[in-house]
């Protein structure tokens, strides 16, 4: 792993520049390693059952999955995939699809747990509104 230089102080902008010259693998392990500092640091805060709902929200494909997915979507644009990569393009669309659903699915339960609306518990784990 290729180490990255840093000032001492460092603001959320330059730690954003320094991350942006991590490789895709990488930065996929760092956004979980960020991922369980932040669970921590909310944890004491949580039952088991939104610890179990937040692990749900915050699945996602391993990061070399989801490179070859969007290397595969690049792929089908340029419409230079074979029949063997539409089908593995399918099948990697199917399980962020998956996770997607589980997601919404999880963030509506959470939602139910806390009492709240879904804007509401979304904003109090810093979950951002899909676009």
């Amino acid at each position: 792993m290729p180490t990255i230089q840093v000032e001492a102080r460092v603001s959320p902008e330059q730690l954003l520049r320094a991350v942006d010259q991590m490789s895709a693998d990488e930065l996929g392990t760092f956004a979980r390693q960020v991922l369980e500092l932040r669970a921590r640091r909310v944890a004491p805060l949580l039952s088991s059952d939104e610890s179990a709902l937040l692990d749900r929200i915050n699945a996602a494909l391993h990061p070399a999955h989801m490179a070859r997915y969007q290397d595969l979507s690049r792929r089908r644009e340029a419409e230079t995939l074979t029949e063997a990569e539409h089908a593995e393009l399918i099948t990697l669309s199917d399980a962020l699809e998956s996770l997607d659903a589980d997601r919404v699915a999880a963030l509506a339960e959470l939602a139910k747990v806390r009492g709240t609306t879904l804007d509401a518990a979304m904003a109090s784990f810093g979950i951002p509104s899909p676009r």
